[in-house]
């Protein structure tokens, strides 16, 4: 299936510990399908110091499901994402507005 959220969309949790924040994609991983949004889903990792880091309790942002985030239309509404031909391209369009997200 083609994927309706890419790396950069804005977009906000729907579900989970972060409800109602907003925040950038930073990596999906359409094989499992969840994706990183930078700043949301943090947990601590305890990293053992090495000659290159420093070591110690460090934040990190995990994986969220794809079906938990929705795409932030121009309005600032979560939307859903379809699809449509526009001449012979293949374009992502937001469901509220009908605009389309990437020329």
């Amino acid at each position: 299936m083609a994927a309706k959220l890419k790396k950069g969309d804005k977009v906000v949790v729907l579900a989970g510990k972060d409800k109602g924040k907003e925040g950038t994609i930073a990596s999906v991983d359409p094989k499992a399908g969840k994706a990183v949004v930078d700043g949301l889903n943090i947990a601590i990792r305890h990293t053992r110091q090495t000659q290159n880091s420093q070591g110690g309790r460090l934040p990190k942002a995990l994986p969220i499901e794809l079906s938990n985030l929705a795409y932030l239309d121009k309005n600032g509404k979560p939307t859903r994402v379809g699809f449509r031909m526009e001449g012979d391209k293949k374009v992502r369009f937001a469901k509220t507005t009908g605009d389309v997200i990437d020329a």
